[in-house]
């Protein structure tokens, strides 16, 4: 008699770009739950890409990944672009990309296993939002979750296609919300991330006034979380009350995260970015003037029209300021946006060497925001063992984002116990060797 011992498909995950595509990954793999996840795409079955498309680098990285990853597949494997990038440009990229065994867009996330199934390409009309009864197999941690809260965008900034594929803003509702947190905190998630297009915009598709305020309120009463933070606030929809709500709140850090993308008054009205710089100047300050907080942004050079006055504001706002974090962004010249159609564009040497110039004046202000750490205690989260040496554990900061806002090495422990991962404890830091900082555990929390 022979025994058949049963063959599990095997899948390989690829998700690029921003976290809220994330979540639609891991809204996949609930989906595909019967095929066992692997990180060798040569011997893989299915191989998909969760792409994006928000600027050239990225919509590079997305094209490169599918290429790279068709000539290693083995035969009769099959070969799915998703995402972003397959929505934005699904008819060029059908008839260009023979490579491809099925295209699938950001309305179909949840259908990806009957796509599989049938083996076909589709591209629903409305941007798929995962509600509570969409479960998610979480990928990256055993106690942080990120949630997503709503997806496309009411804004429209000069630079930016999103909209134009993403739609119009669509939130999710409060109940469903609280509904998907108890789940996973039941299943044992304690952090919590908030994502989406336009944080401080949510419910507002609804004719629901100051959404995130109610939804910080519902979810300071949900028992079991320890810590939670947003990301992605709007400047023209960020009040000095959701500030307040935030620094009141027991669960909630004090983490404000707001893409400023300029500070010239010119540079903001050619962006259409709201509100002008005085509003801005007074909910930054506001922002760090609440004891205890994180402050992180993005700017763009070289966006058209930017001349060296513009520039010059922007690096001495940055230098004067100093946010805990930034990135900047080299301005990228997207079709569908305003700024495509305008013709005083910016030479690409100069914006290479804006975005150096200031790149290091971010540099330094978050070297100098790692040194104010030193000798002060504060409460991690402990991840994994480091990358660096087995001896040291990488943790995080409660307060910052996971991935984005730096990595703590326990290389020291005052406990009477063993560390955990996924346990939260109190730190000393006692210095910063690069761009990390080190620190002794003292008591579980």
């Amino acid at each position: 008699m022979k025994l058949f011992t049963q063959h599990h498909k095997t899948l390989h995950l690829v998700s690029l770009g921003c976290t809220k595509n994330l979540v639609d990954s891991e809204v996949m793999l609930d989906k595909l739950h019967d095929y066992k996840l692997i990180d060798d795409a040569n011997i893989a079955d299915v191989i998909i890409v969760n792409t994006c498309g928000f600027i050239s680098s990225a919509k590079e990285e997305s094209i490169n990944t599918i290429l790279n990853l068709h000539s290693l597949r083995k035969k009769d494997s099959i070969l799915v672009m998703a995402g972003c990038l397959s929505q934005r440009y699904k008819d060029e990229l059908q008839n260009e990309l023979s490579e491809v065994d099925i295209f699938t867009g950001v309305g179909d996330y949840s259908q990806i296993d009957k796509l599989l199934e049938e083996k076909k390409s589709k591209f629903s009309n409305k941007v798929f939002l995962a509600s509570h009864a969409n479960n998610r197999v979480i990928t990256s941690s055993n106690y942080h979750a990120y949630i997503k809260i709503s997806e496309g965008c009411n804004q429209t900034c000069s630079f930016c296609a999103i909209p134009s594929f993403k739609g119009k803003l669509y939130s999710r509702t409060l109940s469903s919300i609280v509904k998907e947190i108890k789940i996973l905190v039941s299943k044992g998630y304690v952090d919590f991330t908030f994502v989406s297009q336009d944080s401080s915009s949510f419910l507002k598709d609804l004719n629901i006034k100051d959404g995130l305020e109610k939804l910080i309120d519902e979810v300071d009463k949900i028992e079991g979380i320890k810590s939670a933070r947003i990301l992605y606030l709007y400047p023209s929809t960020t009040k000095l009350a959701l500030i307040e709500k935030i620094k009141n709140s027991l669960i909630f850090e004090n983490y404000f995260d707001m893409p400023l993308q300029h500070i010239s008054s010119k540079m903001l009205k050619l962006m259409k970015r709201g509100k002008g710089v005085e509003k801005l100047n007074e909910l930054m300050q506001s922002m760090k003037n609440v004891e205890n907080s994180f402050l992180r942004t993005t700017f763009i050079v070289g966006h058209p029209e930017e001349n060296e006055e513009d520039f010059d504001i922007l690096c001495k706002y940055v230098e004067d300021f100093k946010f805990d974090r930034a990135n900047v962004f080299s301005y990228s010249d997207e079709e569908d946006t305003n700024a495509f159609l305008n013709i005083n564009k910016i030479p690409q040497n100069i914006i290479d060497k804006r975005a150096d110039i200031l790149g290091e004046i971010i540099k330094q202000n978050t070297l100098l925001s790692l040194e104010n750490e030193v000798n002060k205690e504060c409460t991690v989260y402990i991840d994994k063992v480091s990358d660096e040496h087995e001896y040291l554990l990488s943790a995080r900061k409660t307060l910052w984002a996971p991935d984005i806002d730096g990595e703590i090495y326990i290389n020291d422990n005052n406990t009477t116990e063993e560390l955990k991962f996924g346990k939260r404890y109190k730190v000393k830091i006692t210095e910063v060797v690069g761009d990390k900082l080190l620190a002794t555990a003292l008591e579980l929390c």
